[in-house]
């Protein structure tokens, strides 16, 4: 009987080595850029209990939520008419006690609670790990995948929205991706929930527009009146979302639309006084009002932030915003944050699209010592290893075979110098260095090759 071959869950990939050097490359320059601004690293657990994840996403981000059953027995303790039933909502609180992390936000959030009394407010951290999703997979759409979060929490100040969009720019600037920051605020779209007639609907109304890319206008306005909006209320909407004009003019024509709404005036002071701070110290990047985007995520209370890329039609490669009330759903109320993610997985489609991993990404060895036996071993050895004290990544291929099968290792593995010695090298104490990518060879003598790899380097 033929058994079936190996495979991964859909929505998750194996990476290769040359994967690992190009997101390492995006972690890297994030990581760089997050510590130059004084954010700090921390790490929580891939798992959370499911109570402190459940109802921070919105209803359809819980049905999401990747549910871990509980060890042992699990079955023992579940009500038996549950299972009758056939009550799934019910049954899974009962065999899941804890999950996957969804995102690395409400971890946080749960990280400052317990561990308050030993931060210095306001907090400034950084967060580079996986999180999973029960998804639908799809191009640029992953079950598991990583995010590369910022936060500021503790403070009000919309100094750090204006921090947070500079930091975007200065990321993709670095990976050479041209994007578009788009901001908007959920207060605003508080006030135009109030102004046509729904203030009470507000998860409703931002769960339709944040669709707005994906089903289009005319689908949004079906949704909106499936979930009870009346035709009139979604004609109000309509015009709003489709302003046109400069930011300031866009401010401009809503305050007359929202000058009865207390929270959407609001929501447009703050929106001025980021756009006046980033004036001050402006991005390497494009930014500008957006008033369909919502973000359905129902913990942001502020501003909201999402990045798209100019050259290569994907979905938003960074997003994030401000959430007022997050830590006071686990007891430490009046503490405010603002953050932002990269999504790691989509940078790198992007990158790869527009072949911006560079021909040197890959490439782990920089000298192959070909062996040519026993002498010849114990010849390069030694010197292999004070090379690898200057810096340079050397190996020695382990098995006595054919010279053909050693140089099509170093080819195919990207390495761009062999080193050779044979007799006639050991009697005159010198090496042949090739360099494999132009062809050209040189006798040189061992304090020699370190300069000679260096140099082309």
């Amino acid at each position: 009987m033929a058994k079936d071959k190996p495979g991964i869950p859909k929505g998750t990939r194996d990476f290769d080595p040359t994967e690992i050097a190009r997101r390492e490359l995006i972690f890297s320059t994030i990581r760089k850029v997050y510590n130059a601004h004084g954010y700090m690293p921390i790490e929580t657990p891939a798992m959370e209990n499911l109570s402190t994840l459940l109802g921070k996403y919105g209803e359809e981000g819980d049905r999401l939520i990747f549910r871990i059953l509980n060890s042992g027995d699990f079955a023992s303790k579940t009500n038996s008419d549950d299972w009758k039933n056939k009550n799934s909502a019910s049954l899974s609180a009962q065999l899941s006690e804890k999950a996957l992390r969804y995102d690395l936000t409400v971890p946080f959030a749960r990280y400052v609670v317990q561990h308050q009394h030993k931060i210095t407010f306001p907090f400034k951290r950084y967060q580079i790990q996986p999180v999973w999703r029960a998804d639908r997979p799809q191009k640029g759409r992953y079950r598991e995948f990583f995010q590369c979060d910022a936060d500021v929490i503790g403070s009000h100040s919309l100094v750090n929205e204006a921090e947070l969009i500079n930091i975007i720019g200065e990321v993709f600037s670095a990976l050479n991706i041209r994007v578009v920051v788009k901001v908007n605020n959920r207060k605003i779209l508080a006030g135009l929930a109030e102004h046509i007639g729904y203030g009470d609907q507000l998860t409703a109304i931002t769960t339709a527009i944040d669709k707005l890319d994906k089903i289009g206008m005319d689908n949004v306005e079906k949704e909106l009146i499936e979930k009870g909006l009346s035709n009139e209320a979604v004609a109000l909407l309509r015009p709003v979302l489709s302003l046109e004009g400069s930011d300031g003019e866009k401010l401009d024509k809503l305050s007359h639309i929202l000058s009865d709404s207390r929270t959407g005036m609001k929501g447009l002071e703050e929106m001025r006084e980021v756009f006046d701070i980033v004036s001050v110290s402006p991005p390497a990047c494009k930014v500008e009002l957006d008033l369909t985007l919502a973000r359905g995520l129902n913990y942001y209370t502020g501003a909201i932030i999402e990045v798209k890329a100019m050259d290569v039609a994907i979905g938003s490669i960074c997003g994030g915003g401000r959430y007022d009330d997050l830590t006071g759903i686990f007891g430490l109320p009046d503490v405010s944050g603002v953050g932002i993610s990269f999504g790691a997985d989509r940078i790198y489609d992007v990158m790869y699209a527009l072949d911006l991993f560079g021909p040197k990404i890959g490439t782990f060895t920089q000298l192959l010592a070909i062996n040519f036996g026993p002498k010849g071993r114990d010849y390069c050895l030694p010197l292999l290893n004070r090379l690898r004290e200057r810096g340079i990544s050397c190996e020695f291929y382990p098995d006595q075979v054919k010279l053909k099968k050693q140089m099509q290792y170093a080819d195919r593995n990207q390495i761009p110098f062999v080193l050779m010695a044979g007799e006639e090298e050991i009697l005159q104490g010198v090496y042949t260095l090739k360099n494999m990518i132009t062809g050209t060879q040189s006798i040189l003598e061992a304090d020699q090759i370190a300069d000679a790899i260096t140099k082309v380097e």
